[in-house]
């Protein structure tokens, strides 16, 4: 098989016309939403049904949930909620991810020509980039493009 492209993508600070207009752009097939809660009230045009809705309807890009992505609550609350130290985070969620082995689970054909969302605007402290960062690792042929 030919080399992953896998794309990453924060909503933040983006409109819904730049966010749609980047992900067509980049050619992605379909979003993978690899954030903890989405359903939130302040994810705006990325809350989950109306994410799945517009993705489909305006740019046919399909849209899929992966929990098994998202780090767990006591993970993003030290981090967020009691200003955690980033490397900690790193630390916890890569430990998480080798214990839930998502390489396993997730095939090289739903990765490619994905995309890993979240909501943080750059990936340098983003979980999305360290998932990124894990399938490259376990697979080796995986090209990570940061769709700004």
């Amino acid at each position: 098989m030919k080399k992953i492209r896998l794309f990453t993508m924060g909503f933040t600070k983006k409109s819904a016309e730049q966010f749609f207009t980047k992900l067509s752009e980049a050619g992605v097939n379909h979003v993978l939403d690899i954030r903890l809660n989405n359903v939130s009230q302040l994810a705006g045009f990325a809350k989950r049904d109306d994410l799945k809705y517009f993705l489909k309807t305006l740019c046919q890009i399909d849209y899929r949930h992966l929990p098994e992505l998202a780090p767990t609550k006591d993970i993003m609350e030290e981090f967020k909620k009691k200003k955690g130290d980033w490397s900690v985070y790193e630390t916890k969620f890569k430990a998480l991810l080798s214990e839930r082995r998502p390489e396993k689970s997730i095939s090289r054909k739903m990765l490619n020509q994905g995309c890993l969302l979240c909501s943080e605007d750059k990936p340098e402290n983003c979980h999305r980039r360290l998932v990124a960062e894990y399938f490259r690792e376990k697979w080796g042929d995986v090209e990570i493009i940061h769709i700004p």
